[in-house]
């Protein structure tokens, strides 16, 4: 349940970011967004760490900083499979992945707090 409620979260930010930032668009159904909410949890489980093990040096360096470049960059990745996959969903470039990324991460974080119950001790 856990899992699909953050597969719908995931939807809704990249909606927002679609819908809100220049540069991002996405022109398809309510089905297709789930689709790339997949596709960019998929991404972001599977590719992401990788980019962090090699770019661990500049995240220390910047102190964590970087990571917001890394989101950018998943939101990149996740427009060029989603090309690939015939979903229509593009980023522009840079500029636009970046406040995108920043909305994505802000929205799935706000929703999440929202709508998945923390789970407490009982101890």
């Amino acid at each position: 349940m856990n899992l699909l409620l953050r597969l719908l979260i995931n939807a809704a930010a990249l909606w927002m970011a679609a819908k809100f930032i220049d540069g991002i668009r996405y022109t398809g159904t309510a089905t297709g967004l789930l689709t790339l909410s997949l596709v960019f949890g998929v991404a972001n489980a599977f590719i992401r760490p990788i980019i962090e093990f090699f770019s661990l040096p500049v995240l220390i360096i910047t102190l964590g900083l970087f990571s917001m470049v890394l989101n950018a960059a998943m939101l990149l990745i996740t427009s060029a499979l989603a090309t690939r996959l015939q979903i229509p969903f593009h980023v522009d470039g840079f500029g636009p992945a970046f406040i995108g990324a920043l909305l994505v991460s802000v929205a799935s974080t706000v929703l999440g707090w929202i709508l998945i119950p923390s789970e407490k001790d009982d101890d």
